[in-house]
């Protein structure tokens, strides 16, 4: 039998153990531009809508079916408008992008790639994808070269 003395620590201790699984970190994106800053977690995006593109990559195996916030809606949601977005990654990688890509081509921030979230060791938390089957012109350079994963931040000038 439990001492009801040890009933307000055990639920302490329950209580403890249950805190990390809410605590969890949820992966973000920065937009920044001259209209101020605005940091928006996976969540957020998500709720903004997700589209999918089907596209192969020189970087995965198939058709794989990326499922992301368009990046025109994205810079819109944040207020950010510019010709340019330099794209940085997490290991400060960064690439500039014309923002009339986001336009023309429909250009996602991808943040599932064949319905699972993308890990930061595997292209994750984010990757911009192009609909790289969608027009030959996609398909090479400088696209590929645009196609950022492990996406931490966006500048918009």
């Amino acid at each position: 039998m439990i001492s009801t003395r040890l009933i307000p620590a055990l639920v302490l201790a329950a209580v403890a153990f249950t805190v990390p699984a809410f605590a969890q970190d949820v992966p973000a994106v920065t937009v920044s531009s001259a209209s101020g800053t605005v940091t928006l977690d996976r969540n957020e995006l998500e709720a903004m809508g997700l589209v999918s593109i089907k596209t192969s990559t020189p970087w995965n195996e198939g058709v794989v079916d990326f499922e992301g916030v368009p990046l025109k809606a994205l810079l819109e949601k944040a207020n950010a408008s510019g010709e340019t977005a330099t794209v940085i990654a997490l290991n400060d990688y960064s690439v500039d992008v014309p923002t009339a890509d986001f336009d023309e081509f429909g250009t996602i921030l991808a943040v599932k790639r064949n319905g699972e979230y993308m890990p930061v060791d595997d292209q994750g938390p984010f990757f911009v994808i192009y609909p790289f089957d969608s027009n030959p012109v996609l398909q090479g350079q400088p696209y590929y070269g645009r196609a950022v994963w492990q996406v931490k931040e966006i500048t918009v000038q």
